[in-house]
């Protein structure tokens, strides 16, 4: 009896050790993906660099040392490859582009030119999808991090060798404020109650227009037996005269 005991006690910790360790792989591959895509959207936006440069360079001659910053920064990006040396020249890159659109405003004709403007789209548009992606990569890492700490799950990772990741940390503070902000609880309880109360309403103006239309049609209805009466008493006195 005691021997089932103790392969069943044995059991039960070779499958929570499996479970905890399915577990760090599933997030450790999270955190791999979510990576993948942020750098995807970081190298596009870095590939849009030359073209910004190429673009304003012809109208900013004074500007020519902010223009040589975001070439370097360019350069230095296929240098990096930790995620703090991405995140450093990311976070640089986004200084400079906030200087070049602050004095952009000062030449109309860049404005106006149609290039700039669709480049101006073009990395806003890859600003907010680096912002989405760093939410997501920043959560993945902070979950698999939390495991790799806490216990009995920091034993297993010691175990086989699982490592800490690093955060995508922003210091630009108008970066911070790219993403959404996430809808709350109370504003989906308002939407739902909303949504509920639209069928409840046009089904009580429905019954008080059935209930206004009700007297109109008895109305009716008395009118027309009255007629018919009418009617009815003509054609008797015309048969009785006859």
């Amino acid at each position: 009896m005691a021997l089932w005991i103790i392969l069943g006690i044995i059991v039960v910790l070779i499958i929570a050790v499996i479970a905890m360790y399915n577990s760090l792989v599933t997030l450790r591959q999270r955190v791999k993906n979510a990576w993948s895509q942020i750098d995807v959207q970081l190298q596009r936006r870095f590939d849009l660099i030359p073209n910004l440069v190429e673009t304003v360079k012809g109208y900013m001659e004074h500007e020519k040392e902010v223009l040589t910053k975001v070439t370097d920064l360019r350069s230095s990006w296929s240098q990096a490859q930790t995620v703090a040396e991405k995140a450093s020249l990311d976070n640089q890159l986004s200084e400079t582009l906030k200087t070049i659109m602050a004095v952009s405003e000062n030449y109309p004709n860049l404005k106006a030119n149609q290039n700039f403007s669709e480049l101006q789209a073009e990395l806003t548009a890859t600003e907010n999808k680096i912002a989405y992606s760093r939410q997501f990569y920043n959560d993945s890492v902070t979950r698999l991090n939390t495991k790799l700490e806490t216990f009995p799950s920091n034993i297993i990772a010691s175990m086989f060798h699982f490592k800490a990741e690093d955060l995508f940390v922003v210091d630009n503070e108008e970066a911070k404020k790219n993403v959404e902000r996430d809808i709350t609880v109370g504003e989906i309880v308002d939407i739902l109650e909303e949504t509920t109360a639209e069928p409840e309403e046009e089904a009580v103006q429905m019954e008080l227009e059935l209930d206004a239309a009700e007297p109109v049609a008895e109305e009716a209805e008395t009118q027309e037996v009255y007629e018919e009466s009418e009617e009815a008493e003509d054609a008797a006195d015309s048969r009785s005269s006859g």
